[in-house]
């Protein structure tokens, strides 16, 4: 049997950059605001970075899961750490600096340069 060609998987332009502020508008963590620290263009996914303490005062990061870490050593325990787990672009918006509120982004040339705007307000976001 001949198996079916596959045409390559089209990737989609990432219009959010490191240190965006975005708003999460689905998942558990709905409606939270922070960071970005970390985006991931092949797998779609950005690193948010929250705002939220937890009852030991610690900086709770967004999407938080809880890993297990094993004692490397004799004497030492095992501990849970709580780490950031990337999410989908698809569930972030970004802030837009004017309104303050969650926006969609666009891309246009102005003065010959690419750069970012928010289609909700149609201000430009980049500022060089």
């Amino acid at each position: 049997m001949y198996r079916k060609t596959v045409a390559p998987k089209q990737s989609v332009k990432i219009k959010l950059k490191t240190g965006d502020t975005v708003e999460i508008i689905a998942g558990k963590d709905k409606g939270a605001r922070g960071r970005i620290i970390k985006v991931m263009p092949k797998r779609m996914m950005v690193l948010v970075e929250g705002h939220e303490k937890d009852k030991e005062g610690v900086n709770v990061p967004l999407n938080a899961v809880t890993k297990h870490q094993k004692p490397r050593t004799m004497g030492e325990q095992g501990k849970k750490i709580r780490m950031a787990a990337p999410l989908h672009i698809s569930k972030v918006m970004l802030i837009d600096p004017h309104s303050d509120k969650p926006t969609r982004v666009g891309r246009r040339i102005e003065d010959g340069n690419l750069v970012r705007y928010a289609k909700a307000s149609n201000e430009t976001i980049d500022f060089k």
